[in-house]
């Protein structure tokens, strides 16, 4: 018997969620290719460590992995109000469980607009594999050291949560700042009872991730202390024997060239014009 497919709770009403497919075509294929694109900032996030940096509005921002598989947990801020930041729940719900090229991260309430749009992906055609795993994870969040400490009894500094307060400091965030992720170049999905799972993941040297700003960002990023998860576990003992699996990632900022033309029908992202009153009334003086 077939299995019955559900339509999308979410559907895209023309290009509201989606954006205008033929301009993110062409930074996409600028993104893939040699030349349109001027290198701003290039570095590498060592193992088991984190670095944030900023990426400016209608510039491209690319995560690779240079040396091969590592999973990077993505946090994202509007550069100028950090209360406004990436909401995976939702662009779970209105994209999908595992995003790509063409899928967008959205902003938290009550900002709720696209703070990046993706568009190239080397992995886009890893699919669905044997047991249902994908790429680019929305479903999990990062490792912490909190419930690592529950479930091992194991004080271990280098979780992706902490990899991420240390690196926003310099930018006068705090611990609170940290926000659930985008787990890049991972795979993952619900086994048969529903439950979490996670494989190792597939990149290979130099696979990437690239993302065009809709709005000035903050950007930060954690080589997660599970390496590439071809190992993993909770504890002191494993995290030694994940140490073998860990390798840097790497970040370069690019600048469209000629962007006047390759931008063009592009304005920086916009909230909703929902009023904001929430049925609540104004009193009206004396009464």
């Amino acid at each position: 018997m077939a299995t019955r497919n559900p339509t999308p709770a979410y559907q895209d009403r023309g290009s509201v969620l989606s954006g205008d497919k033929e301009l993110y075509a062409r930074i996409g294929k600028i993104a893939e290719g040699e030349g349109g694109k001027t290198l701003v900032e290039d570095f590498e996030i060592p193992i088991r460590s984190g670095k944030a940096w900023v990426v400016k509005k209608g510039t491209i921002c690319k995560l690779s992995t240079p040396r091969g598989p590592q999973v990077g947990d993505l946090n994202i801020w509007s550069l100028h109000n950090p209360r406004e930041h990436f909401w995976a729940s939702r662009t779970k719900q209105l994209h999908a469980s595992h995003v790509s090229v063409g899928d967008r991260l959205w902003s938290c309430l009550p900002y709720m607009r696209p703070l990046c749009t993706i568009v190239a992906d080397s992995l886009k055609d890893y699919g669905v594999d044997e047991v249902g795993g994908r790429c680019h994870d929305l479903l999990g969040t990062r490792c912490d050291p909190y419930v690592n400490k529950l479930l091992s009894g194991d004080d271990f500094d280098y979780q992706c949560h902490s990899n991420l307060v240390r690196a926003i400091l310099p930018y006068g965030l705090a611990e609170s700042d940290v926000h659930d992720v985008i787990n890049v170049f991972q795979v993952t999905g619900l086994n048969k009872e529903g439950k979490y799972f996670m494989e190792a993941s597939p990149a290979k040297p130099s696979d990437y991730f690239t993302f065009f700003a809709e709005t000035d960002l903050l950007c930060a990023m954690s080589t997660c202390p599970g390496g590439d998860l071809s190992v993993y576990g909770w504890g002191e003992v494993s995290a030694k024997r994940m140490l073998d699996t860990c390798r840097p990632l790497g970040v370069a900022v690019y600048e469209l060239q000629g962007k006047e033309e390759v931008l063009r029908g592009w304005k920086e992202s916009e909230r909703p014009a929902y009023k904001g009153m929430h049925g609540l009334k104004i009193p009206v003086f004396g009464q």
